[in-house]
């Protein structure tokens, strides 16, 4: 009898400890990359009613040369203008920084860039607070290696205590899986980056931005991380135009875009059918070639489904997609977007 009281409390603890970890709420966001995107209102309209209440907006992106030293460029002035009209908008401050700088800065270098970030994160704010709430967060944006850790870490600890706000970060899948490698970084929160798991030109038949064995191969049984965590997914397109079978540049169409000038070869390759001039400038011959790499309401519907299954989330979580712009967000319905965000309180 005992025995039997034993195994049922058993049971109820693993119930009660599975519902812990189920998602019970979820904050609905974007990220708001490109500098030269303009927000229309019928963009404005469709993150109303999909009642979408924070954007990650990308402030700026930090480089190096020898000649400047760390520099800010892409700056994004013209976001201040854009998020007028969405109601109850929290941004939160995104910063780029590349890799690369940190071969070339030691930890006096970095207690000046972090100085310079912050700065320049509350310049920024103070132009944003007319026009939307501005979050006591700052999110970090790199790739960051094994070699870069330690550098990049301390940036993180100097933000964090110059600016006095919550720090957050973006994860890569790889550190995700090899936090014993890779380090885990001193922020108080992660987003999980669910794409770009493949450099756009290496697999030519794999697509870059989602694909779904790949991204299996890292979230390949369920695993603790040490930090909280949210979520991002990606629902933009690109095309990749080959001339003479060599890569010539990237055009921003998706599948619909090219029936009109295109046949279909295999899974995601089109050859062009007839002399066609893009944006006045660009000239596709015939017999080019053109990889489309977009992704599937059934390919985000799985991987929403694996992360379910082997991420461990808390009860509240913040769901992005990467990212706003014109021609993506009418390439999903309302209804479509809105079940993704639902999907992971089912």
């Amino acid at each position: 009898m005992k025995k039997i009281v034993f195994l049922g409390l058993l049971a109820l603890c693993f119930i009660s400890c599975k519902k812990e970890n189920k998602v019970q709420n979820v904050e609905r966001a974007f990220y708001y990359w490109k500098n030269d995107t303009d927000l229309n209102y019928q963009d404005v309209q469709k993150l109303n009613d999909l009642q979408v209440k924070k954007m990650y907006v990308k402030y700026f992106e930090i480089d190096y040369n020898e000649a400047m030293g760390n520099f800010p460029f892409a700056k994004n002035n013209r976001i201040s203008y854009q998020v007028e009209g969405i109601e109850g908008l929290n941004i939160i401050p995104t910063i780029y920084i590349k890799n690369e700088i940190f071969k070339f800065n030691s930890e006096k270098d970095l207690d000046i860039l972090a100085d310079n970030i912050v700065f320049l994160v509350d310049k920024y704010n103070k132009e944003m607070s007319e026009k939307a709430v501005t979050n006591e967060e700052v999110q970090i944006d790199c790739d960051w290696t094994a070699s870069t850790k330690d550098k990049y870490f301390y940036l993180l600890k100097k933000i964090k205590a110059i600016s006095q706000r919550e720090i957050s970060c973006t994860l890569r899948l790889y550190p995700y899986k090899y936090p014993e490698k890779m380090g885990i970084p001193p922020v108080d929160k992660v987003t999980l980056m669910c794409y770009n798991l493949i450099q756009p030109l290496s697999q030519k038949d794999k697509n870059s931005i989602l694909d779904y064995d790949e991204l299996k191969l890292y979230l390949d049984k369920e695993r603790t991380y040490p930090k909280h965590i949210d979520v991002a997914l990606p629902i933009f397109f690109w095309s990749h135009l080959y001339q003479g079978n060599q890569f010539t540049q990237v055009l921003k169409m998706n599948s619909k875009d090219l029936k009109s000038f295109t046949k279909p070869l295999r899974p995601m390759w089109y050859e062009v059918t007839k002399d066609t001039v893009i944006d006045y400038s660009n000239y596709i011959r015939k017999g080019d070639k053109i990889k489309c790499e977009e992704v599937s309401q059934e390919t985000i519907e799985k991987t929403i489904a694996l992360i379910k299954k082997n991420v461990i989330l808390d009860q509240d979580i913040t769901v992005s997609f990467f990212h706003i712009d014109n021609e993506v967000l009418n390439q999903y319905p309302n209804e479509e977007l809105s079940n993704f965000y639902n999907s992971f309180t089912k």
